[in-house]
């Protein structure tokens, strides 16, 4: 029989194993995180399934694509709504940085709304498609919106070219909370519930928006899918309610299983976006460490292998965050210049006003 936990709702949830976990996994990886930003020599983790596969980070605004989306994408060039929209977007329906980076290339200048032509556009994206380049991440499926185009890629600009003459950013902006900023991305073609929810977050990272990043949620598939391993019973809570109640109790769960949780930036708590993609990463930890939870997928295997990466990992989140990074790492290229690293360390600071 699983711990009862009790919901503010009144509602119960009984555990399985795979929910400690689910607690063990984010202290692990958030501690091989802040190991490997301070400079640290590997291995940067005892635990052997992180070790040995490749996980997010804990934060999902730590992970790499989402560090480049904040630092070059969002906070660098035209500041206002409507480009940084624009570069947003247009990032994300490829969320690859390779892509970003050839159109930059290849137009000369950074993508804008203002200076935007379809086919200037459609043909670089074009030629690297027959070049065999790889236009779109693994991360998410990116359905093709129904605008007629033998490719993809032609469509997603066809959809952020829809999303422009709407009015989009303006709506955004206008929009009372971060629920609102995802009904108006869920209302275009090819954008469901994930994809919306997914795009509202990185809007919300600029400044055209300010929501909490605990008032609203949407489950994807693998985050199900991780609480139904994590949980026997969730006597009818929703995903969402399921995800709201964990991120609102970490304190608690991390102290009742000893785990010291390091916080970004010192005081930046788990939030709900955050703990959707833990339920998601633990749901793929399980397959190894809980073989017998199936889960909804019936997924066995973790595909992605870990291999130690020596770059290094400057950090910058959303300036309204108040993070600031005291001294970027300058990390070794190999194993052998490890002596040489300097150290880089986050704190938290009040915004102002």
């Amino acid at each position: 029989m699983g711990r009862i936990i009790r919901a503010t709702s009144g509602k119960t949830l009984t555990t399985t194993p795979v929910f400690d976990s689910y607690w063990r996994f984010a202290a692990a990886r958030q501690d091989l995180f802040m190991r490997r930003i301070r400079g640290e020599p590997p291995p940067w983790t005892t635990d052997p399934i992180i070790a040995a596969h490749r996980f997010t980070n804990a934060y999902r605004a730590a992970d790499r694509v989402s560090q480049y989306l904040i630092r070059n994408v969002i906070y660098e060039g035209d500041t206002s709504a409507e480009e940084v929209f624009f570069r947003t977007i247009l990032f994300k329906l490829f969320n690859r940085i390779d892509t970003w980076k050839l159109l930059v290339e290849q137009l000369g200048e950074t993508p804008s709304w203002r200076d935007f032509e379809f086919e200037r556009y459609a043909r670089v994206l074009d030629s690297a498609y027959a070049r065999g380049s790889r236009l779109y991440s693994a991360a998410y499926i990116m359905p093709s919106p129904p605008f007629g185009n033998a490719r993809k890629h032609r469509n997603h600009l066809h959809l952020l070219d829809r999303m422009m003459r709407d009015g989009a950013p303006l709506r955004v902006g206008r929009a009372s909370s971060l629920q609102g900023v995802y009904e108006i991305l869920r209302g275009y073609p090819s954008l469901g519930d994930f994809l919306a929810f997914q795009f509202a977050i990185d809007l919300n990272y600029s400044e055209i928006v300010d929501f909490s990043e605990m008032s609203f949620v949407v489950a994807g598939p693998g985050a199900r899918d991780g609480v139904a391993k994590c949980f026997s019973d969730t006597s009818g809570m929703t995903e969402a309610e399921v995800i709201t109640h964990i991120a609102a109790t970490a304190a608690e769960e991390f102290s009742r299983l000893g785990l010291q949780f390091q916080k970004l930036g010192g005081k930046r708590p788990l939030q709900l976006i955050d703990c959707q993609n833990l339920f998601c990463e633990v749901s793929k930890y399980a397959r190894v460490a809980h073989p017998e939870f199936y889960g909804a997928s019936g997924r066995t295997r973790i595909k992605q292998k870990f291999s130690a990466n020596y770059a290094a990992l400057p950090q910058f989140y959303p300036p309204k965050w108040g993070i600031v990074v005291a001294e970027e790492t300058k990390n070794p290229s190999s194993p052998e210049q490890l002596s040489d690293v300097s150290q880089l360390s986050l704190s938290f600071v009040h915004p102002a006003g």
